[in-house]
């Protein structure tokens, strides 16, 4: 019987261990997989905060900043000034087929 006492003490207690390592919804490895996706959000935040920071700036500069407005309607909508002349370079056209010598 003693013999038996000195092999359940040991043997609950290497289960106990086992059971906080291995299983259980709170087990060392679960916590550990907690950690790792809080600081993959934690990084993915910081990415979102400054990309956030990024379009606000943008669209404070979009409504209140003349010269940004002045930049874009030259450069997407090709508008210019009364008494400027705007050049277009323009790609030769392929669908002719016709070659240069």
């Amino acid at each position: 019987m003693a013999k038996v006492k000195r092999l359940v003490l040991p043997t609950l207690l290497g289960l106990a261990v086992y059971y906080a390592v291995f299983g259980g919804e709170y087990s060392l490895l679960e916590l550990q997989k907690a950690r790792s996706e809080i600081k993959a959000q934690a990084s993915e935040l910081a990415v979102l905060r400054e990309e956030n920071a990024y379009l606000r700036a943008r669209a404070d500069s979009l409504e209140n900043d003349p010269a940004t407005l002045e930049r874009i309607a030259r450069e997407r909508f090709g508008m210019i000034k009364p008494g400027e002349v705007l050049y277009r370079f323009a790609e030769p056209n392929d669908s002719t087929g016709d070659t240069l010598p």
